[in-house]
């Protein structure tokens, strides 16, 4: 026998054993399989299984376990730090569990872990409604969800783990559970936040709200010349938490594509622009949307009635899956004037067209909710902010690199010290105990009792403790 044929020997009894498929390298689509949407990540798995139902996770967890493999957790497959596949791992992908049932009595829908919002979008917004999800369709369900889930309709639905009322759990030792606040409260409390730690959620299940009018908002960015960007700012801020909560709106330092429906004429412009988005009564739409129409001198006011799918997916075509991404991130109580000249220094300086930065509200109905009551811990209002360096060209990478770390070194003492976990790359324990707060010690007993082992680690890793130490 060859070593390859003995590296691979079990992945052949693993084969046998699922329904999906079990890619390995050398295989004709082992390096499209092994591809996550961030392009700088480059690894190199031992085997990647597509799944095809639970039971074929729960084989896959046991395999791993039994043969001492590191597990990697893919689902849409959109992590900052590319940890749904890692060298040497099997990756267990659910990227083929992609189901969706909405239930319009009950204001439910119930979504396999391997969907996208866009998939759950598509599903809920033809009964005019939605669940609070990001700001790109083509976001991976699990792990926005698991993370928090901040987005267009935080300000007034709360996080998305406020609207998640169940999740069906494949654990460490490949038992299943499904936790809620009746089943497994201590695993449902860690999962709303906590990340991939505690175990592979196979679906879930979450409270639908009606939108708009049958599903239709008003929403769109509105954009100024990027020399305006204090001026924008200092508004902004003050404006934001005296919005009725229908309203919501993030803003950000960015070059206007080079695209329709943009005028032409500003194609490759650096601008400081604000997206918004509307989901109350239309007979009120023109009082509630004055101010954000007619402040300062805007380039482009693009408000318009549309479907929520339509706005939640807008980005998308602008984004596809490859690029080359990096992330730092933090959390702001407020936008300083220290904060506002850091935004005004770096704008100025994008390194590239698709390079970024974005702050998103979380205030409102996500404010209202208490910082111990999920995992997710901050809770105060405020802001998550994002800096990405984008851009298809690898030779590129440092350079977009070093400027979102030269931003983020200008405005990190101006935050509120965490980050929002789905914004991190890998960037070590003091960082990810501080996304948690309070909530840290918790979810480590947490994850204790449901993975002892650690087997659950390629994630923002909470580290297991019993607790007797303390």
């Amino acid at each position: 026998m060859t070593t390859s044929t003995i590296a691979t020997a079990p992945y052949e009894d693993l084969a046998a054993a699922v329904r999906g498929s079990v890619i390995l390298p050398g295989d004709p689509e082992y390096d499209q399989a092994r591809a996550v949407y961030n392009g700088m990540i480059d690894k190199h798995p031992a085997a990647i299984a597509r799944c095809r139902d639970v039971a074929d996770v729960i084989t896959c967890v046991r395999f791993a376990r039994e043969h001492g493999v590191e597990i990697a957790v893919r689902s849409g497959g959109h992590s900052a730090a590319g940890l749904g596949v890692w060298d040497g791992a099997l990756v267990i992908d659910l990227s083929l569990l992609r189901s969706t049932t909405v239930s319009p009595e009950d204001h439910t829908v119930r979504v396999d872990a391997g969907c996208t919002w866009g998939d759950v979008d598509h599903a809920t917004v033809a009964f005019g409604m939605a669940t609070p999800s990001g700001f790109l369709s083509s976001t991976g369900v699990a792990g926005l969800t698991l993370g928090g889930g901040v987005g267009y309709l935080s300000r007034r639905f709360g996080l998305t783990v406020d609207s998640l009322l169940s999740a069906d759990v494949v654990l460490a030792d490949g038992t299943f559970v499904t936790a809620s606040e009746t089943s497994h409260p201590d695993l449902f409390w860690a999962l709303r936040g906590g990340g991939g730690n505690f175990g592979i959620v196979t679906s879930f299940t979450f409270r639908c709200h009606d939108i708009g009018e049958h599903g239709t908002i008003i929403g769109g960015p509105v954009l100024y010349d990027i020399g305006d960007t204090a001026e924008v700012m200092r508004w902004y801020r003050e404006l934001v938490p005296s919005l009725p909560e229908e309203l919501s709106g993030w803003i950000a330092v960015l070059t206007i594509p080079p695209a329709p429906p943009f005028p032409e004429e500003l194609w490759g412009r650096k601008a400081c622009g604000i997206l918004w988005c509307y989901t109350g009564p239309h007979d009120r739409a023109d009082e509630v949307l004055e101010p954000v129409r007619t402040f300062g001198s805007p380039l482009v006011v693009g408000l318009h009635p549309m479907p929520f799918n339509v706005l939640q997916s807008a980005f998308d075509p602008l984004l596809p899956a490859g690029l080359q991404w990096y992330w730092r991130a933090d959390f702001f109580n407020e936008i300083t004037d220290e904060a506002i000249a850091a935004h005004v220094k770096y704008g100025a300086e994008l390194p590239t067209g698709m390079s970024t930065m974005h702050m998103y509200p979380i205030d409102g109905a996500a404010s209202r909710v208490p910082e111990d009551a999920t995992a997710f811990a901050y809770r105060g209002g405020g802001w998550a902010g994002v800096i990405v360096g984008v851009d298809p060209d690898p030779a590129n990478a440092e350079l977009i690199s070093q400027w979102a770390r030269d931003y983020w070194e200008a405005l990190h003492p101006t935050s509120a010290g965490g980050a929002y976990i789905n914004f991190m790359m890998s960037e070590g324990q003091d960082r990810i105990r501080a996304a948690y707060r309070g909530n840290y010690h918790r979810l480590a007993q947490i994850k204790h009792r449901y993975d002892p082992d650690n087997t659950f680690h390629l994630n923002q890793n909470i580290q297991p403790d019993s607790g007797l130490s303390s």
